[in-house]
């Protein structure tokens, strides 16, 4: 039986991934930091498959070693990682941009992936075989206005990725990345920091994607043959162009 990890399985993409999985009978291990979703979630898919959940922050890398390495024995083979765990933190000009917002971004989206990878790779490599699918997004491919600090820590997700795959060639683990553009999640919310009338603004007007839309592509990209790997998928509504153009009515 396959068994998945997903980071910040929560809510958002990472949910969606979860439930999806679940359809189709993957065992799963959810972390996360909001202990009463993830308990909210594992009874909702229990009934379609074995959940395991672990609560953690991702940026602390004692408590990510710990956690994992407190997996029961039927949870310790983990054929899939989905390193999903990502946060924008404000959208302001580089001067006047806040130290604890960049701290946070680059302590989860950067070092936290790394410190998941790095507790979920040896198990891999001893298994000969694995998948690790690392959420990137449209901004680790382009910088956009007001966004250095969330635009530096996806490109280096970009970069992460492209060196674990060269890494880990022959190892029989495949590497990939999922880079979404608009995204209608709780990810506005959290860069305005609680301000829902200016988060919801960013969605108005066209349709943005839907977590189950990224989901659906997550996996897709699971289940290709052994022999076929995909390396960079980016995704966009179809309204998007880049990260400063969409069409709105």
């Amino acid at each position: 039986m396959i068994t998945a990890l997903i980071t910040g399985a929560s809510s958002g993409i990472g949910r969606a991934t979860a439930i999806k999985f679940a359809s189709h009978g993957i065992k799963l291990i959810l972390c996360g930091r909001r202990k009463d979703r993830l308990e909210q979630l594992r009874q909702q898919l229990s009934v379609e498959t074995e959940v395991q959940i672990l609560t953690f922050d991702v940026r602390n890398r004692n408590e990510v070693e710990e956690n994992l390495s407190s997996l029961p024995d039927g949870f310790r083979k983990i054929d899939i990682l989905v390193n999903n765990a990502g946060n924008a933190h404000g959208l302001d000009p580089i001067q006047k941009g806040n130290v604890e917002d960049w701290d946070a971004m680059i302590d989860i989206n950067v070092k936290g992936l790394l410190y998941v990878s790095k507790a979920v790779i040896p198990g891999m490599l001893e298994q000969g075989s694995g998948h690790i699918i690392n959420i990137g997004s449209t901004a680790g491919k382009e910088v956009y206005p007001n966004g250095n600090v969330y635009c530096a820590s996806k490109h280096a997700v970009d970069a992460i990725n492209q060196g674990m795959r060269l890494d880990l060639n022959g190892t029989g683990i495949r590497v990939g990345a999922v880079n979404p553009g608009l995204v209608q999640t709780e990810f506005s919310d959290v860069r305005f920091k609680g301000n829902t009338e200016k988060a919801k603004k960013v969605y108005q007007g066209f349709k943005a994607l839907q977590a189950d839309d990224i989901a659906d592509i997550i996996y897709f990209v699971v289940t290709r043959p052994y022999h076929v790997n995909i390396a960079d998928l980016v995704v966009m509504p179809t309204a998007q162009a880049s990260s400063t153009m969409v069409h709105k009515d």
